[in-house]
Formats: C-alpha cells, structure tokens, sequence
C-alpha cells in the first residue's frame, strides 16, 4: 500500500495536467519536454486549519471541518478593505487587500518587487502587526534596505527563514495581518524529498499558506519569480491556488514601473497601476497620461495621440509611425506595443480603402513609453499615423484620433468613448478625431469630428 501511495506522478509544468507515466509531449497542451515527475501522497495536503489554539500543535492551530451549507443560508458582511499606503496599488488590487486574500506579485529581477512590498508594509506596521519573511536576504540586508529608503521600520517583524512549517508556527504565534514571503521559490515543505522551486514544493508550499492565510485572515503576499517570456514560474495550478496575479514591469527607458493585474477575484482585471523608480524606492505617479505624453510641442510627420482604456480609467499615448523606402527584397514590417499580425491587417486596410501602397515600403511602428496596446481603438491613430508619415504630412500636436478600423473600411466605436473624450479635453487637445457612433452629445471646448470610413478621416487630415 506505501509503495502504491508514494508512487510519483507525472505533472506539466505548462498547463498543469497529470499523467500517469512520464511522456515527451504534453497531451493536453502538446508542449514538448514540460512533464516532470512529483510525489503524490496525501500527506502533500495541508489540513485545515482555525484559529482555536492548542499546546500539542506547532502551528497553534487545529483541524477543523465546515458543514454543508445553503447557499441563501450565508450570511454576506462588508469586509473593510486594508489599505497599501499606494493609491495606484489599491487601483489595481480592486480598492485595498482582502482579509485572506492570497497576492502573488511577479517581475524580472530588479523590477522593485521586494522594494514595493517593503514600502507597504512599513506603511501598515504603524497600525497592525506586519511580517516579512524572507528566504533570500538575511535581516542586516533588508535593514540596510530599508535605511537607504528612509524607511521607518521600527516595529516590522523580520524572519528568515525557508520552511514553510516554520513559517506558519512563527506566524500563528505573532498573528500578523500582513504577512510576505520573499519568495515561493525558495520555500519548502519538509516532508516532500524534493528540491525547493520545484513543481511539487511551489504548489504545496503555496497552498499550504494559502490555506493558513484564509483561515486567520491573513492578507499572504507571496514574491514570485518569472521565466524568459515573463511568465510566473511554477506550475499552472499557482494561479488558480492565489486570488490575485499582479505583474511588476519597467518601461524600456527603466525610469518607469507598470504594475498590471492579470488575475483579480476582488477588483477589475488588467487594472494598471504606475510607479517612478527614484533613489528612495517607488513613488505613485497621480497622472500617468501626462508621462506618456512627454513630446514635441512641433507638428511631426508620422506622431499622434491615441486613448487607451486601462482597467477603469484612461490613458493618453503617443504612437508614432516611420514609413521609408526600403532597400531590400522583402520589406520589414517592426512593432513595438503593438501585436505584430495587427499591423499586417492594418496595412492591408490602407492600401485597399486609403490607396496607400506601402508593398516597398519598410514599415515601423512604436507605441511611446513602453505601454503594450490590447485593444483595438488604436487602429485609426495607427493608420493616420502612418498616413502621415508616408506622406511626409506634419500632424497637429493638439490632435487625438481613436477608433477601431474593420475590414472594409469602416470605423467602428469603442467602449468608453464619452470618457475618452473628456480625458483628451482635460489635458488640452483641441482637435478629436472619433467614431461617428461615439458622439453621444455635442461638445463646444473642442472640435471634434465623427467618421465613419477610412476616406473620410483620410479626408480631415
């Protein structure tokens, strides 16, 4: 029976899926090479765990169960929100932590993770009890740290310390409201042979604290690690075990940090939150517009403004397109920001209903400030854009364009389109080019113009 019990299974580490023998490809997700072999034995999952306290357990917690209840039987309260000490952090998170909500924040090395989480929580020690675990720096670094920020950390309780049974005995014992683990990488469970960062111990180490965090009421922050294409390294089953994935990037000029919710059971999802990296940690930029629309006061050829919607609110970029003559076979077509397939449809568009041939052309297209577009009301900015630039046209710079452009030439609205428009008047533009459809009620600060095709706004310009 024990040898049937610890018998490994066969995991992968791309989409999460179990087999029972070990095989080249994934058959769920057909990913080459990604299936790794972990102990399976019940013995992996963490009890369930209250907050009555006992001598005998060294955790201080005992197990419990919960009845089956009725749905219309649960009674719902207004759970208060805690608050980071970031009005853009509490953006993203949806208002503030949850009280035994699990947060995982990824990013690259040197994003500011731990320099983040630091901040916050020297902001709430002042209130409530706060611990900062950590597996990768010892206390004398986190001080240092936290002396160059000019932080005050007087009463932030410190550990360092690896074992995830350690971790939850000292924390029953100070009863913390925050809690951070530095990172889930590094952390293990001691009854699983295996190495930590692995498979097995990121997911049994996550949902064993996870478990802790839900119980007590405790807020988790977990510091995570990403792979080469940015992903959050672990198995897939981590981010079903947390109930938020927040992502720390910088801009490409580095100046800048984009924190950006991709999974959020308490907030809006791909909300955007934005940091300046200065010598005394991460400072909130109030108004992320006006960063990214650090431009000439001139009239450029090939350089407009488009509005983006970002989580709830929006957010003026500058696009900027290049079309020149090219000297090779097979034209380069470049993006930055922007999906690569998007610009091939969008070239297609203009030679078809704008009668622009850019065939010979080498096309390039840079979204300013290292902000990735996801939808598709940038298609119009794009187009005039490039419009602009292949005919050598200067654009006025108190121009805003968006829209999403179809396949035949249309022009179709997009979601938002009244606060868009208010957000390009608050910052002065006095010219808007819009989707006919997008004009709710007339406006007297600006002169906006609603178009319909392609031609028609080929034709304003």
């Amino acid at each position: 029976m024990s040898r049937i019990r610890n018998r490994p299974a066969f995991v992968c580490a791309k989409c999460g899926s179990t087999s029972g023998k070990w095989q080249g490809q994934c058959p769920d997700c057909h990913s080459w090479n990604t299936i790794q072999a972990v102990l399976a034995h019940p013995a992996n999952f963490p009890p369930l765990i209250s907050k009555t306290r006992t001598s005998g357990d060294s955790s201080g917690f005992v197990s419990t169960g919960e009845p089956v209840t009725s749905l219309s039987e649960i009674s719902i309260e207004d759970v208060p929100r805690l608050g980071s000490g970031f009005a853009e952090f509490d953006r993203v998170l949806g208002g503030g932590f949850v009280p035994g909500s699990a947060v995982v924040i990824g990013g690259a090395p040197g994003a500011g993770k731990s320099t983040l989480l630091l901040q916050t929580l020297c902001r709430a020690a002042g209130e409530q009890p706060c611990l900062y675990v950590s597996g990768e720096e010892s206390q004398q670094q986190i001080a240092s740290r936290a002396q160059r920020l000019g932080l005050s950390g007087a009463r932030l309780r410190l550990l360092t310390e690896t074992s995830v049974e350690r971790i939850v005995q000292v924390a029953g014992e100070e009863r913390p409201a925050f809690i951070v683990i530095d990172s889930i990488q590094v952390v293990h469970r001691e009854e699983l042979n295996c190495t930590p960062g692995g498979l097995a111990q990121v997911r049994e180490s996550a949902a064993f604290l996870t478990r802790f965090a839900k119980q007590t009421g405790t807020v988790l922050l977990l510091i995570g690690h990403v792979t080469k294409d940015n992903s959050l390294a672990g198995p897939m089953t981590l981010s079903h075990i947390i109930d938020t994935h927040l992502m720390l990037n910088s801009t490409d000029d580095a100046r800048f940090r984009l924190l950006r919710a991709s999974k959020n059971r308490f907030g809006q999802t791909n909300e955007l939150g934005v940091f300046a990296m200065t010598g005394t940690g991460l400072r909130e930029v109030k108004n992320p517009s006006a960063m990214f629309l650090s431009r000439s006061s001139g009239s450029i050829p090939g350089s407009l403004v488009s509005v983006l919607w970002e989580g709830t609110r929006p957010l003026l970029v500058e696009i900027q397109a290049l079309v020149v003559d090219s000297q090779l076979g097979n034209p380069r077509r470049v993006t930055l920001g922007l999906e690569h397939n998007r610009l091939a449809m969008l070239l297609a568009v203009l030679t078809r209903h704008g009668g622009i041939v850019t065939s010979d052309q080498d096309v390039f297209l840079n979204v300013v400030g290292g902000v990735r577009v996801t939808e598709t009301c940038a298609d119009l900015a794009c187009l005039l854009a490039l419009a602009s630039s292949f005919r050598n046209l200067p654009l006025p710079c108190d121009l805003l364009v968006f829209g999403e452009v179809g396949l035949a030439g249309e022009i179709r609205p997009v979601a938002n389109g009244q606060e868009r428009i208010e957000e390009a008047l608050k910052h002065g533009f006095a010219k808007l080019i819009v989707p006919a459809a997008n004009l709710a009620r007339q406006v007297t600060e600006a002169e906006v113009i609603g178009v319909r095709t392609l031609a028609e706004a080929l034709d304003v310009l």
